[in-house]
Formats: C-alpha cells, sequence, structure tokens
C-alpha cells in the first residue's frame, strides 16, 4: 500500500494514535495526515510558479527536501512525494557548497527548509521564498501516484567522492514495503526507533515501513547514546533500526542496565562482528539482531539473522524475492565459491543515476543489476561480500581514494604493481590495506620514508602484503576479487609486510 494510502488509512481508524515523536514533539496520525493535506497546496502552487524546469523529463515536479531531522519531516515528505511530484533528499549537514551542486544539477522547481519550528520554501528560479504556514484549501484526500513514476532521488557517493542522484520509481518502494512487513513482523505494535538522519536511505525507510505499518516512529535530531537509551526506556520502543557503530556505543552505554523492551534490532551499513553481537545479546537480552546488506541502487540484497553463519565475509541469503549471481567480467556466470561481481535481480532495483552517473558503480546487464561490488556464494546460497572494485574507503570517517594511494606507492623505488583497498575494522569501519608486487630494488624502509613524506597518516595502509606475481585479468587488470580471496584464504602468494 502506498504510504499516503498508509497513513490516510491509519488517520481514518486510529486518528489519536501516535504516529511520529522527536525529541518531545509528538504527532498523531490524524495529526500527521492533516499536516500533510495543509503542505500540500503550498507545494503545487510554488511548483507552478517555477519559471525553469527541474532534470526530470515528463509532468513530474522535484522537490527538494532539505530540512534534516526535523518534527515536520514526514508530513512535508508525504507532500512532497504525492502525484505529480518527486522528493530529492539533500542533508543539510553536508558542506554547503556539495549541497548547491547537488541543487545546480537536479535544479529543482521547490526547495523546503528548516527555519526553526516551521519550514521555509523556496522557488529558485522564480526567486520567491516564503514560511509554509500551510493553507486552508486543504484536500479531501493526498493522491498517491501511480506506481511507474519517479517519486525519490537520494544521493550516494561515487569513487570520485561527489554524491550521485538515484532515481526510484513508486512500484518499487511499494513491493519492497509489502514484502519487508511481512519478513520483519512489523504491525501497530512494532514502535521503531531509528536516530540516525532521514536525509539517508536506512533511516528513511525505517520511517516509510513503519508508519505504513501504522506503528509509531521515534527519531532524533541527532545521536548521542545516553539520550537515544533514555528514549528507548520512555517510550518502550520494541524495534531499533542502526548502523553497526550506534549499535556499538549503546552497548557500551549500557552496560550492566539490559534494555528488555526491545525485541527487534536491524543493523545495514557495515558488517557486524562477533564481539558486537555478543554485546547487543548483553544490552538487548530479549532482541533478535537482523542484518541486511544492500544498496540505494538495488534495494534489500541480502539478510542474515542469528541462525546463520557468521564468518567475517558473510552477509546472509538473498532477501526475500531477490535472485544473485555472481559474474566475472566477460559477464558469464560463476560457480559456487568463485569470486567475482555481485549481481542483482528484484523487484526492488532502482531507475538508475539521474543523467547516468559517472560511468561507475550502478549498471544492468538483462535483468540482473549491480554496483560493483565483489563476491561469491556457497552451495548452500550464503553471499559472502569481499568488496568493491576501486571504491571508496572510509576509515575513521575519512574518505580515502585507493586509487590516489595506488599512485603513491607506484611511485616508489622497487614497486611494480600495488592494489589498494578497505578491509573491516571494528572500530573503524574500514582500514587501508595494500598488496604490492616488489620489483627490483624494493626496500621496505624506503618505502615507508615514501608514504610519510607523501601522504598523511589516515591514508597510509595499516596492513601489507608482498605477492610476486599478482593475479591480472584477461585485460591486463589486477584481478582484484582474486586477490580478496587470496587475504581470506591466506593464500601462500601472498607475504605479511606489516
Amino acid at each position: 500500500m502506498p504510504l499516503a494510502e498508509a497513513v490516510a488509512l491509519h488517520a481514518s481508524e486510529r486518528p489519536h494514535s501516535p504516529a511520529f515523536r522527536m525529541e518531545g514533539r509528538v504527532f498523531t496520525f490524524g495529526e500527521l495526515a492533516a499536516g500533510a493535506k495543509r503542505i500540500l497546496p503550498a507545494v503545487q502552487r510554488s511548483a507552478a510558479e517555477a519559471t525553469e524546469r527541474s532534470i526530470l523529463s515528463g509532468p513530474v515536479r522535484l522537490v527538494a527536501l532539505e530540512t534534516g531531522n526535523h518534527p515536520l519531516f514526514p508530513a512535508a515528505f508525504i507532500a512532497a512525494t504525492a502525484a505529480g511530484h518527486c522528493a530529492a533528499l539533500i542533508d543539510p549537514h553536508l558542506p554547503e557548497i556539495v549541497r548547491r551542486r547537488m541543487k545546480e544539477r537536479l535544479r529543482p522547481e521547490v526547495v523546503i527548509r528548516a527555519e526553526g519550528d516551521l519550514l521555509r520554501i523556496d522557488v529558485p528560479s522564480a526567486g520567491q521564498s516564503r514560511l509554509l504556514q500551510g493553507a486552508s484549501d486543504a484536500p479531501p484526500a493526498i493522491p498517491a501516484g501511480d506506481g511507474g513514476e519517479p517519486f525519490l532521488v537520494v544521493f550516494t557517493s561515487g569513487t570520485t567522492g561527489e554524491p550521485k542522484p538515484i532515481i526510484r520509481n513508486r512500484r518499487s518502494w511499494r513491493v519492497s514495503l509489502k514484502t519487508g512487513q511481512g519478513f520483519f513482523g512489523l504491525g501497530p505494535e512494532t514502535t521503531t526507533y531509528a536516530p540516525g538522519p532521514l536525509a539517508h536511505g536506512l533511516t528513511l525507510y525505517a520511517l516509510a515501513e513503519t508508519l505504513t505499518a501504522g506503528a509509531e516512529f521515534v527519531g532524533a535530531r541527532h545521536f548521542e547514546a545516553d539520550q537515544v537509551l533514555a528514549t528507548i526506556a520512555a517510550t518502550g520502543a520494541k524495534r531499533l533500526v542502526l548502523v553497526p557503530t550506534m549499535l556499538r556505543r549503546l552497548c557500551e552505554r549500557a552496560a550492566g542496565s539490559p534494555l528488555t523492551s526491545v525485541g527487534q534490532i536491524t543493523v545495514a551499513g557495515a558488517k557486524l562482528t562477533t564481539a558486537d553481537r555478543d554485546a547487543a545479546r548483553r544490552a538487548f537480552p530479549e532482541a533478535q539482531v537482523t542484518e541486511y546488506y544492500g544498496a540505494s541502487e538495488l534495494g534489500f540484497i541480502s539478510v542474515s539473522r542469528a541462525k546463520d553463519r557468521h564468518t567475517p565475509t558473510a552477509v546472509g541469503k538473498a532477501f526475500p524475492g531477490v535472485r544473485l549471481e555472481i559474474r566475472d567480467e566477460r559477464g558469464e556466470r560463476l560457480p559456487a565459491g568463485e569470486t567475482g561481481t555481485i549481481f542483482v535481480e528484484s523487484e526492488l532495483i532502482s531507475d538508475g543515476y539521474i543523467a547516468g552517473g559517472d560511468g561507475a558503480g550502478f549498471r544492468r546487464q538483462g535483468k540482473l543489476a549491480t554496483v560493483g561490488d565483489l563476491g561469491f556464494l556457497d552451495e548452500d546460497g550464503t553471499l559472502h561480500l569481499i568488496g568493491r572494485a576501486g571504491g571508496m574507503v572510509v576509515s575513521g570517517g575519512n574518505n580515502i581514494y585507493p586509487s590516489e594511494v595506488e599512485t603513491v606507492i607506484q611511485g616508489a623505488g622497487g614497486v611494480n604493481a600495488a592494489f589498494v583497498f578497505g578491509l573491516h575494522h571494528p572500530d573503524l569501519g574500514s582500514e587501508l590495506a595494500a598488496v604490492i608486487e616488489p620489483g627490483d630494488g624494493f626496500d621496505h624502509a624506503a618505502l615507508e620514508r615514501h608514504l610519510a613524506a607523501d601522504l598523511p597518516r589516515y591514508k597510509r595502509p595499516r596492513r601489507i602484503w608482498l605477492c610476486r606475481k599478482m593475479p591480472m585479468t584477461a585485460s591486463g587488470k589486477v584481478a582484484a576479487g582474486e586477490l580478496r580471496q587470496w587475504i581470506a584464504t591466506e593464500n601462500s602468494a601472498l607475504e605479511r609486510l606489516v
């Protein structure tokens, strides 16, 4: 069921039931539906004032939501995604120059920003700006829109570091919400707390699936572990949706004071360690931890629960309705156990990048799609994630581009080839690693001096292996998947240097 229709249904059946809570402000389903109806006419009038069209083709009007975690976000989101509109989510915490480039690229007809407890609506092309006070001509209902039309633009970071806009149609989200509601067992009693940014996919999706199920969603302006624990206790939240770093902070602060109201914890964004799961059992003894691997471009890919195998690379089995394949660089399907590019076939796949992106990341091959992640499938269908070819590495909050580090390494004397990538790290998220093919005159001490002179400390690989003969692809490139598998299996072709 479309989000707007679901909220309207809950508003008619249970108008006084809480729908959205953020730091002292609570909106019932009746208030949420009424708020969206008041905002919609203002958005429509503002879109009609625009003198230039957005990057989207056809009649769809683009509304940029730049509010961040604001109490009025859910009502604005419902209005911004009503029939004939598509919402683009821009995180206000990004640098101003980055946000400006995002809007210059998309050219939205309307921009909605936070201004204190209220919202401000801008029409950039017409030079108009006004506080959004609501409207007296609110429609009797909010049209949900046709399933095939675009309704959402979210951003992801590409290998160039510039955020790339991903466009999604309504049908893919409706299928995802319907499947996820049954899989996660969501109902009106499943109060969900997700303290992450609503401009990002994990928290936004948690909001949509919670409201669709008729349950209360609890958000936070900012994540602060002690405040989150207090809110869980006060609201009796039954489900948490978090990234691993948040879960670790909560487990640390909850030491000795377990919270038993939580029955489900959904985690995504990075892989949990065995220590993470043990800590979660102590802090939330009644909770079942569900970990999923997905991508904004592809939706859910695989899912792992307590009964599944938890190795450093295993990310569970295919999500319901998803089919997985591993293919080599020629597009040929690989058998179980062989590493290649992970391809997905499902109804959850997005329409791709607006204006084609930067040529990296998302691509299609028939009904299959990929974002370039590397992995392999076991005989029992368990997916193992090795990493992403050429992808940016985030280590300790720092964005690191492997190609930059490879160039520096290869500039040192006695180096024939270098491959730099990220490996999972329980605290940093990822740590930078390198495999080097040494040549004549290679000297470890000289390499260390070279790296210290040319790279800041956080860009220097923390783990280095030597490989006397790098595995190569048919096209003459380093076989990234094979190297990662060698590391995972401790292949004797590699010699640990650091």
